[in-house]
């Protein structure tokens, strides 16, 4: 058996004229995320924990802002694709464990859904996806509701049967 570790983070600015999404789920709020795809923040770090978990790169390299095939892109699907690559190296999601930082809006309501959502996406059972949310106390960018950020950890295995695996 093989265990592999990554590390994912991901920060956007809160924009005017933007839906906030996180976590695949469409937030109501006054603010969205600035990028070049939907900015989902949330599913951005775990593709690039899921990604360096496998010695694969990250998700710019993949997915590049230049590249305007991923104009607004769903970023379910850079999910789904990150995830097919670390399936190619022969490795499953072991589990996830996220963490959101954002000042507004709560967080927590939503946080069931994404868990469902992440958790089709990566074929696994629901409770292998932790999500928690946590505020910067009015400090900092973030603090002082100018972006958004998530830290990310995906534990991965290889050469072990599912059955006989699980968290």
């Amino acid at each position: 058996m093989n265990i592999r570790i990554g590390f994912g983070y991901d920060v956007h600015r809160l924009t005017t004229d933007r839906k906030l999404i996180l976590g695949g789920v469409e937030i109501p709020f006054e603010l969205g995320l600035l990028g070049h795809s939907d900015a989902d923040v949330l599913l951005h770090a775990i593709c690039d924990a899921l990604l360096g978990a496998a010695n694969l790169r990250d998700i710019g390299f993949h997915f590049p802002d230049t590249d305007p095939n991923y104009k607004n892109a769903d970023s379910k699907i850079l999910l789904r694709d990150s995830y097919q690559l670390v399936k190619k190296e022969g490795y499953t999601l072991g589990n996830l464990d996220c963490t959101i930082i954002a000042e507004k809006p709560k967080i927590n309501p939503h946080v069931p859904e994404m868990r469902k959502i992440i958790a089709d996406i990566l074929d696994t059972s629901i409770n292998n996806i932790s999500i928690k949310a946590t505020t910067n106390e009015q400090l900092d960018a973030i603090g002082n509701l100018k972006g958004i950020a998530v830290h990310a950890v995906a534990l991965i295995v290889s050469g072990v049967s599912e059955s006989r695996f699980s968290f």
